[in-house]
């Protein structure tokens, strides 16, 4: 027992090494942009730089609609599989997972073909159309990671006790979804909604391929042309990507906590 946890803590180690001293390493770069000393310039920079703040802007928009489109499609079809058609569910959780199958820039060209200059619907054609095609992809993107916290949550709930309580008061399909079962896996959503933002905040190929002011792109460019200004964009992502998982664990503990109760 005790060389078994000798071995779990170098295990542990190792991985935080591995995992913290290029953070560290980057960090301690990013503060190196006055010689011999150390200071917050290259964050005031990028901090300052106008392209920053409308680029991530962008992004925090994009993120906030991906998001609600998100929870539009993911919450009704994730409670009505529980509900009426729990047989179907490998079949979605399959679909579901293809976003992590099949590559972004495999998705965003299907988009350019299919909603480009010279086809029937061309979004393309403008800046609201093509922001709606980024918004769904992004939907798409972030929908493994949407559809499996709102199937958790809603495992911890009764849905059909639920459900027949709110039909014999007299309630409809949409108070029963708006008013009972959104309340009741707020949690969950909310831990998805984290997770998109986090995906929609550092992505690139979408963006940079429909030729939209995201931040992702910004990201790329930067580092392509700068030095001391790329590692501090890198701790920033860093910062905001960890301040989302560490609302995701702080939210977790206000779950409900009847995981098996029957359903």
């Amino acid at each position: 027992m005790k060389r078994s946890s000798v071995w779990a803590w170098i295990t542990i180690i190792v991985g935080a090494a591995y995992f913290f001293l290029p953070l560290i390493a980057t960090l301690e770069f990013s503060l190196r942009m006055r010689r011999g000393e150390y200071s917050l310039d290259a964050y005031r920079i990028v901090f300052g730089d106008e392209r920053f703040q409308a680029t991530f802007g962008y992004s925090v928009m994009i993120a906030i609609f991906t998001i609600i489109l998100g929870v539009l499609i993911v919450v009704p079809t994730a409670y009505w599989i529980r509900l009426r058609m729990p047989w179907i569910r490998p079949v979605v959780e399959f679909i579901t997972l293809l976003p992590l199958i099949i590559p972004a820039i495999v998705i965003v060209f299907g988009y350019i073909r299919m909603y480009g200059s010279n086809s029937p619907l061309p979004f393309l054609g403008s800046a609201r159309g093509t922001d709606l095609l980024l918004t769904i992809g992004y939907a798409t993107l972030a929908l493994p990671y949407m559809y499996r916290a709102v199937d958790t949550g809603l495992r911890t709930i009764d849905v059909r006790t639920l459900t027949e309580a709110a039909q014999i008061l007299g309630a409809g399909w949409t108070t029963i979804i708006a008013r009972i079962i959104l309340p009741n896996v707020l949690i969950a959503v909310l831990s998805g909604a984290f997770l998109t933002f986090a995906i929609v905040i550092g992505e690139f190929t979408m963006a940079s391929l429909l030729n939209r002011p995201a931040f992702g792109p910004y990201l790329q460019n930067i580092g392509a042309n700068r030095a001391y200004e790329p590692a501090a964009l890198a701790v920033i992502a860093f910062a905001i990507t960890w301040g989302c998982m560490s609302v995701i664990q702080v939210l977790s503990r206000f779950a409900p906590k009847s995981a098996n109760r029957p359903n």
